[in-house]
């Protein structure tokens, strides 16, 4: 699962460059510049950049609650002070960042911050709710293990799967569709930004018109983007339906689970 872009206003960006680039100013401005005019120094410091990139991307760890983030920041601070470490440490998040997007993870899924924030969500709400991520983040999330998550449910509790498959160039509807048939699930929900699949783009066409129901042969054939091949393919030939609402629209998650007419239902 992933937060849709509109969730969070734009303002909000806007506001956190304002102090980020504030910072950034402050270090080219008062950095010790000279401290690299030594080729030497130079090297170490560029060195200890792409280390830290190459660390970073693999989510190490040394122990519960000290990892290389932290680890990798304080050395950096250490060697060069403040300045240039955070000037070096900008260029390690926007490596890493580089680098998960062309192994085809994002930002929100790789560290599974959505899948916290919606269990903290429930339990504010009263609901009992766990995280099991399929990447290793022990200090704050379980490993993903199907017969705990089967026992988490039959329990009553309410699992949620974050960080998709974590493996890279599998979307987060692979990681839906994989998920659910692994759990026995009756249906897989797509919120997206439109109540349904449509005959064309709604947003460009007006004469576009919603299937109440169609087949995923038909969705794939017609190439719908109702969601990803792998995963229509997958949802398909373990005859596992789907339904695709709008998540903007109020009340529709609860029509379509008590099976009202609501978005389109996807068959095999």
């Amino acid at each position: 699962m992933n937060f849709p872009d509109a969730l969070f206003p734009q303002a909000w960006a806007i506001g956190a460059f304002v102090p980020l680039f504030a910072t950034w100013l402050w270090c080219l401005r008062g950095a010790p510049w000279r401290d690299l005019a030594d080729s030497g120094r130079l090297n170490v410091w560029l060195g200890t950049t792409v280390l830290l990139i190459l660390v970073w991307s693999m989510k190490a760890g040394v122990k519960p609650g000290l990892d290389m983030h932290l680890l990798g920041a304080t050395m950096f601070t250490l060697m060069f002070g403040p300045r240039l470490a955070i000037l070096g440490l900008s260029l390690v998040l926007a490596g890493v960042t580089l680098n998960n997007g062309l192994l085809g993870r994002e930002g929100w899924e790789a560290y599974a911050l959505n899948a916290l924030a919606l269990a903290d969500a429930m339990r504010r709400a009263g609901v009992v709710a766990r995280v099991q991520s399929a990447l290793t983040i022990n200090q704050v999330a379980e490993p993903y293990v199907r017969g705990k998550a089967l026992r988490y449910l039959e329990e009553g509790k309410i699992v949620i799967f974050g960080a998709g498959t974590g493996n890279p160039f599998f979307t987060t509807d692979t990681a839906a569709a994989l998920r659910g048939r692994e759990i026995n699930a009756d249906l897989v929900l797509k919120a997206t930004k439109v109540d349904g699949v449509y005959t064309a783009d709604p947003m460009k066409d007006p004469s576009a018109t919603r299937y109440t129901k169609l087949t995923f042969d038909e969705a794939i054939v017609n190439n719908l983007k109702v969601m990803d091949a792998t995963a229509l393919a997958l949802c398909r030939d373990q005859q596992l339906r789907l339904n695709v609402f709008s998540i903007f629209k109020a009340g529709a998650l609860k029509r379509v689970v008590c099976g009202e007419d609501e978005g389109t239902t996807v068959v095999c």
